[in-house]
């Protein structure tokens, strides 16, 4: 294993790793390490919001062609019913 060392760090960051190693129970060199291990490797993995993306356009694929309604189809259906709904209440009184 390779040692690194880090110099001129301002305060403000070094106390700021403290803080962080502690909430999470680590040693602030074993903090630094973890941080340098998340951000070098997410690199190599895809983002949450990637890998939600690619979950949600295979979803679209398995579900294209089923019938079902769009959202735009939706909504105007929906908006239709409240304007009928609004009619007739004023047919009512």
């Amino acid at each position: 294993m390779a040692t690194l060392t880090v110099r001129n760090l301002d305060d403000d960051v070094v106390r700021a790793l403290r803080i962080r190693a502690a909430e999470h129970g680590r040693s602030a060199e074993a903090e630094h390490r973890e941080i340098l291990r998340q951000v070098l490797t997410a690199s190599l993995e895809p983002s949450p919001r990637k890998a939600a993306a690619e979950r949600l356009a295979e979803f679209r694929r398995r579900m294209a062609g089923r019938g079902s309604a769009t959202a735009a189809e939706l909504l105007k259906e929906s908006r239709m019913g409240r304007a009928g709904d609004l009619a007739g209440e004023s047919d009512s009184q």
